[in-house]
């Protein structure tokens, strides 16, 4: 019985891994993406004021990780856009998002139940671009590691690290929210996922792809609607790396922060032992001195 179980469960990691993603998972990857984009502040102000801006940073948004990988491994960065089919589904998807009357195609879409669904069907693209990344990758170098998880990464997290990209076509600066810096739970994951296929792929881990995609996706899912559902961004992996960061990398200790503040005072203490400078004198002051100069010359 546990035998059958196995290759039951074998077949079915087989079918779906086999599972087409255009149209229908792609188009929930589209709904999903370009949703984001209409949550950031002034995305619905810009799509009014330059319609082409706001389609770009949708494009970004449902295309930047196939840029991303093809500028990796030196491809044209527009090839993807080829793809006729593609582009017109998610520029129809953008414009019902935005444009639509009353914003029906919006609530819809945005309905919980209905959001949810669209959350899961787009984990299962993520998880696919992975494994096409690293595929990809490892196609071209065999022995590159590094290059088949660079390049599975971005495809699992292409926006996010384009950000700063994104936010500069929407008038928008912030550079402390580098995705690098302040990672989010896809990117966490999508870095995750790509070291599991990159051994996966150099067989270093016994198992077998369509199994490793059908499992993880099931994470993926799992995380991902249960976050959304909470409204949370809490990380699941935050009590392993809480954990292990520590002993690895070491914690951040107090004496920096206390070196920092001590040389604060001490150059506050230096600016204040030395006199400030005498003010200015006013344009008045000035009219006055200069009226009595030339008094004097006369007399």
């Amino acid at each position: 019985m546990e035998l059958a179980g196995a290759l039951q469960l074998g077949e079915l990691a087989a079918a779906f891994a086999a599972l087409p993603v255009f149209p229908l998972f792609d188009t929930a990857y589209f709904i999903v993406s370009v949703l984001y984009l209409k949550y950031e502040p002034g995305a619905v102000e810009m799509s009014r004021k330059s319609p082409f801006a706001s389609w770009l940073c949708a494009m970004l948004h449902c295309f930047g990780s196939y840029i991303l990988a093809d500028l990796l491994l030196g491809e044209s960065p527009i090839d993807y856009f080829s793809n006729n089919s593609s582009v017109i589904l998610a520029t129809a998807v953008w414009y019902l998002i935005f444009f639509c009357p009353m914003n029906l195609f919006y609530k819809c879409v945005s309905f919980l139940p209905m959001k949810l669904i669209f959350v899961a069907m787009k984990e299962v693209v993520r998880v696919r671009k992975i494994a096409a990344g690293v595929h990809h990758a490892h196609h071209r170098y065999h022995h590159g590691w590094f290059i088949m998880m660079a390049t599975g990464w971005v495809k699992g997290s292409g926006i996010a690290l384009m950000s700063n990209f994104e936010q500069l076509l929407r008038g928008v600066w912030k550079p402390e929210k580098n995705e690098i810096l302040h990672m989010s739970f896809p990117t966490k994951a999508s870095l995750y996922g790509t070291i599991l296929f990159t051994l996966q792929q150099t067989r270093w881990l016994p198992v077998s792809e369509a199994n490793l995609i059908f499992f993880f996706t099931m994470f993926m899912i799992v995380c991902k609607v249960f976050m959304t559902a909470t409204h949370s961004h809490a990380s699941p992996f935050a009590p392993v790396e809480s954990f292990i960061c520590p002993v690895f990398f070491g914690s951040v200790s107090s004496g920096h922060a206390s070196h920092h503040h001590h040389q604060h005072q001490h150059g506050a203490s230096h600016e204040v032992s030395h006199p400030p400078p005498p003010p200015a004198k006013s344009k008045e002051e000035l009219n006055e001195g200069t009226r009595k100069r030339k008094a004097k010359k006369a007399e």
